[in-house]
């Protein structure tokens, strides 16, 4: 016999499908929430009011849906209702940032980072710095969830222990417990692959949004990969699914950093794409990758067959998956989503030789929309699953109300994500950039 549900767990669970509605689909009407949860406007009404006291919410702007009656009150997410602090270790910048209900970055803070830098050590050192400096810009009403931290490795999500960063040249590394002892504040300190976070914004603000069945790859130095299955990420049994820059794709290939031959990453990672085009690898700056690409664009006789080749180990990589996978969607990320335009067609011929017809017909190749802030905002809903799933854990304040804002007061001012900048304006700025060491 199931266990009768109490009141308590009834509210709290309609609270969580409320926020993680407003926070994954932005402003909306109370008539079309009521429509997406299956409530009544009574309900509804009862709830925004509960989210709103705990400053979760905001409602206002009265909007008209075209049929009589009264206009239906807008509910959004208050962005600095709830934030959680975010930080990224890639191999050549490091990145801190505050984000807000809604996927909105609040600050962002990049340096970039110099491969002499790589050292344990010393990362650390830069990245707490960017955290703590993320920390004293957040507003003192934000209830806050966590740090994410994302990073290219194979990672133990339970403590944050790094398995395997080869870009990075770490191993066993007890990121996790150094991070949480050296902030000191008592907050949930959660570590994840860069790709997987990357595939979990995409699906939830980007291009992959409306996709049940998504892959998410991406490339720089290394090539990374995140799955999503029936709309939940798939992580694996030991944190590893989804390391798609080390299938095997070439037996004739070169030796790749984590030690096998052939790789997918030593094909399409931007090493590789500098290799094509004889340039050499060694000190790899994403700036070059850069330069290649618009050269290629132009037709430059030595940059556009190095990465057409590119694209037709892209395509080859890319059938395997499809195949396995059997995605709706695939989306590219990093330098990929640059390229994209350039090699469409040498990747679809190659899909057409290589995936099965079903599964050919049914997955779509998308560019990123998230840019570089995919693995931030992605990390910042690691740390704010907790709130989502419960969000009692912000505590209500006497006499403030999701319609406050609707008697005068302002929504807060946040940076919009680059989903919405085709309506809203500009995507994220970075407040600060600059050159460590």
């Amino acid at each position: 016999m199931s266990p009768v549900a109490s009141p308590e767990s009834v509210r709290r669970h309609n609270l969580s499908l409320l926020l993680r509605l407003l926070h994954q689909s932005g402003a909306m009407s109370r008539s079309d929430i009521g429509t997406a949860l299956g409530m009544t406007r009574s309900t509804i009404g009862e709830l925004v009011a509960d989210l709103g006291a705990r400053g979760l919410v905001l409602a206002g702007d009265r909007v008209r849906l075209g049929s009589p009656g009264r206009p239906s009150l807008v509910v959004r997410p208050n962005p600095e209702g709830a934030v959680a602090v975010t930080a990224d270790i890639s191999v050549n910048s490091l990145s801190a940032a505050v984000v807000g209900l809604g996927g909105r970055i609040l600050h962002l803070d990049r340096v970039a980072h110099r491969p002499r830098r790589l050292a344990f050590e010393q990362t650390v050192e830069d990245i707490l710095e960017l955290i703590k400096s993320a920390q004293a810009s957040i507003p003192a009403h934000s209830w806050i969830a966590g740090l994410g931290i994302a990073l290219p490795a194979v990672v133990r999500r339970a403590d944050g222990l790094v398995h395997f960063a080869p870009n990075l040249g770490w191993r066993d590394v007890r990121l996790g417990e150094l991070v949480a002892d050296r902030v000191g504040s008592g907050l949930p300190v959660l570590i994840a692959n860069d790709a997987d976070l990357g595939a979990v914004a995409e699906h939830t603000w980007g291009a992959g949004v409306g996709a049940s069945h998504l892959i998410y790859v991406s490339s720089d130095v290394g090539v990374g990969g995140g799955l999503v299955i029936d709309g939940r990420p798939l992580v694996g049994a030991a944190g590893c699914a989804g390391e798609v820059g080390h299938v095997q794709v070439n037996p004739m290939g070169v030796r790749c950093r984590c030690g096998a031959i052939g790789c997918w990453e030593t094909e399409i990672g931007g090493p590789a794409l500098l290799r094509r085009a004889g340039s050499a690898e060694k000190g790899y700056q994403p700036e070059a990758v850069a330069r290649l690409l618009r050269e290629a664009a132009w037709g430059d006789p030595v940059a556009l067959p190095a990465v057409e080749e590119v694209g037709r180990w892209l395509g080859v990589g890319l059938g395997g998956l499809i195949n396995v996978f059997n995605p709706q969607r695939v989306v590219l990320g990093g330098y990929l989503s640059t390229m994209w335009p350039l090699v469409e067609h040498i990747v679809q011929a190659e899909l057409r030789v290589r995936v099965m017809a079903p599964a050919l017909e049914t997955v779509e190749i998308r560019p990123a929309q998230l840019g570089a802030e995919a693995t931030l905002q992605g990390a910042a809903e690691l740390a704010l699953t907790r709130l989502l799933d419960d969000p009692t854990l912000a505590p209500a304040v006497e006499g403030r109300s999701a319609y406050a804002f609707v008697r005068g007061a302002q929504e807060p001012k946040a940076q919009p994500t680059p989903q919405a900048a085709s309506q809203t304006g500009p995507g994220p700025r970075v407040l600060t950039e600059r050159r460590a060491g």
